[in-house]
């Protein structure tokens, strides 16, 4: 059966909360303060059965303008609205902005109904019935049934019950996306059960046992029961009246205006592209930076209106904005919101979520401005291609796509599946399910080409550029996974040749000189002939007259190739000498197990001065590892 929420909406002492004692027997105003003072400050709830069998749950808001916070509390996650107006007082300033607030939530059902019939004649009963029917036209209950009823005689009850029958069933099924999100609109302790929350679950579905996380606080905890309407149940979905009590939770974690929804589900933000609409009813145009009080959800935060193509906007226009906050907030795109004026207080306008975290955006970009306004009605496909491309090297998360198109994982996982196989979208994490647009992935590695190509001519004897040198001139939003991935495809591509810690271009090669290559041919048969005992670099072109700086160029060649090995500062060995050695040592500990230094030098032959710096080198490459004063296989 579906799940349908009516909410009253309507003028203070217009009759609402005694509408639905009549309709549910019910008193909605729980408060002592409310039944005396005889106005609903807090929301009230109740529930009623119609004939057919649907079930209806009643949010009961207060009128009195003070509380027009609450009323748009109330009004989230509803399904119908009752707009009450009372037959002797008819239209007042309260029914005129409850009646803007539903059609900036985009509220599409209800109908209207004249409480305190029994006070009037017929006569006045008409003319107020004409002010209702204009007052209606061009709202969602323009053609809506207007029924007149008394709470207090009965009169007009059995008709106002039909009429919700027949609006119910005319009423579709909500659209289901995994997303679980209840906005808190009561927090309060009860005796054996501890904290408990109410709140109307307006998507997905929560169990008992599941772990919930507690926004833009990120406290989590677990469920230990669900009611809904009075009655304990395993489970609560979408569209249902719902109280939920849990496991160790103090009450002090959770306040009325937060979300409960699964743990790292949604991601707080400071700031929030919209759509937004600023009533025709303003005075004047509303300017660039304007505080304002932003109500979602049940919650209340205040910000700035930033205007991103213009400095004001006129009363009755709609643009697309940004709001920057005081306080973080948790949403997904389309959710609908009110703007109300900062002081005076009074509702100004409202609109809906096109980015729930969004980039801080420069004003009069038309780039910015259009791509924006693209999202109002985008496909959600291209919504995450849009995202996807404007993430950079970055990337985009799998769990902020979910708050960007508002679609279920179903959808969401085809979509990405077709873009993945399209080479739309690369996927850089598997874990995380980071994606990056292909542009950009194919940008990042034309910045590393050219990063490599400046290299190779700076530094033309060198066989190639270290990762971790050509990672850290990349921009810093590429991580080691895109950054890996970005070298193995341009390896594959055969853009680069990789070699152990160092890249280079597969165009590039080290051409030596003819005075470079006599220096090379020195260089070799020297270490060579010299063995384990070679002459520190320096004293080797002391005695050989060779510009040092220059030298050294063509002996990092030799190193890259790997004919010549470095061992530690300025002392190095031809490869022939140390692959030598290092065989005999393997020998040897293969068939003693261990050996004293020594033992090493009386292998080698040569000095300390040159045997330690050469069984420390085979420690570090896992030749040998030491035990106290001797030396043994790595892996034996």
């Amino acid at each position: 059966m579906k799940q349908i929420i009516l909410g009253t909406a309507g003028h203070i002492d217009h009759g609402k909360t005694s509408l639905i004692k009549a309709l549910t027997g019910t008193n909605t105003d729980r408060l002592k303060e409310e039944q005396l003072r005889g106005i609903t400050i807090e929301l009230g709830f109740a529930s009623m059965d119609l004939p057919g069998g649907q079930h209806l749950g009643i949010v009961d808001v207060p009128g009195h303008e003070k509380f027009v916070k609450t009323m748009v509390a109330g009004a989230t996650g509803i399904d119908m609205v009752v707009m009450v107006i009372a037959a002797d007082e008819g239209i007042m300033p309260q029914t005129r902005e409850h009646m803007e607030i539903c059609m900036l939530l985009q509220v599409q059902y209800g109908l209207v109904v004249l409480t305190k019939v029994d006070m009037v004649d017929e006569d006045w009963l008409e003319l107020v019935m004409d002010d209702v029917r204009a007052f209606t036209q061009g709202t969602f209950l323009e053609n809506a049934p207007i029924l007149p009823v008394s709470s207090v005689t009965g009169q007009g009850i059995p008709e106002l019950v039909q009429a919700l029958e027949t609006l119910s069933a005319a009423i579709p099924e909500r659209s289901t996306t995994n997303l679980f999100r209840l906005p808190v609109d009561r927090v309060f302790t009860m005796k054996g059960f501890g904290t408990v929350i109410t709140g109307t679950l307006i998507s997905g579905v929560i169990h008992v046992g599941d772990p919930v996380m507690i926004y833009p606080v990120g406290v989590t905890s677990k469920v230990r029961g669900i009611q809904v309407h009075n009655a304990s149940v395993d489970q609560a979905v979408s569209g249902m009246r719902t109280a939920i009590n849990f496991q160790g939770l103090e009450k002090t974690s959770i306040n009325r205006g937060d979300v409960l929804s699964s743990p790292n589900a949604l991601t707080p933000s400071y700031m929030i592209d919209i759509v937004c609409q600023y009533l025709k009813s303003n005075k004047k145009p509303i300017k660039n930076r304007t505080q304002i009080r932003f109500h979602t959800g049940t919650s209340e935060v205040l910000g700035n209106l930033i205007l991103l193509d213009s400095e004001e906007l006129e009363a009755g226009g709609t643009t697309v904005a940004q709001l920057r906050l005081d306080a973080p907030v948790t949403l997904v795109k389309d959710d609908r919101f009110v703007i109300r004026s900062y002081s005076p207080v009074r509702t100004i306008g409202g609109g809906s979520v096109l980015n729930p975290v969004p980039q801080k955006h420069k004003r009069f970009k038309p780039e910015v401005v259009s791509g924006i306004q693209k999202l109002v009605d985008m496909p959600p496909e291209e919504v995450v291609v849009s995202h996807a491309n404007e993430s950079g090297y970055q990337g985009i998360r799998y769990s902020d796509l979910r708050i960007m198109t508002n679609t279920s994982d179903k959808k969401l996982d085809g979509f990405l599946t077709r873009l993945l196989s399209d080479k739309t979208l690369i996927m850089v994490d598997r874990e995380q399910r980071i994606y990056i647009h292909h542009t950009c992935f194919e940008q990042l590695m034309e910045e590393a080409g050219t990063l490599l190509a400046a290299f190779h001519q700076s530094n033309p004897l060198k066989i190639g550029m270290s990762k971790e040198e050509l990672k850290s001139r990349l921009p810093p939003h590429v991580s080691s996974r895109l950054f890996t991935l970005m070298i193995q495809q341009m390896a594959k591509n055969n853009q680069v040749v990789q070699e152990e810690n160092t890249v280079r271009l597969s165009t590039h090669s080290v051409s030596l000189g003819q005075d470079q290559t006599d220096v090379r041919e020195k260089i070799l048969d020297t270490y060579k002939k010299d063995g384990l005992t070679p002459p520190y670099f320096k004293e080797f072109c002391k005695t050989r007259n060779l510009d040092d700086a220059k030298a050294r160029a063509v002996l990092h060649v030799l190193v890259d190739e790997g004919l010549i090995v470095r061992i530690r500062e300025d002392m190095y060995f031809h490869r022939e000498a140390i692959d030598a050695i290092r065989k005999k040592l393997v020998d040897f500990l293969t068939a003693h197990g261990e050996i004293s230094t020594p033992q090493f030098k009386d292998m080698t032959g040569a000095s300390r001065k040159f045997v330690i710096p050469i069984i420390e080198y085979f420690d570090s490459r896992n030749v040998t590892i030491r035990v106290g004063d001797i030396r043994k296989l790595r892996n034996g």
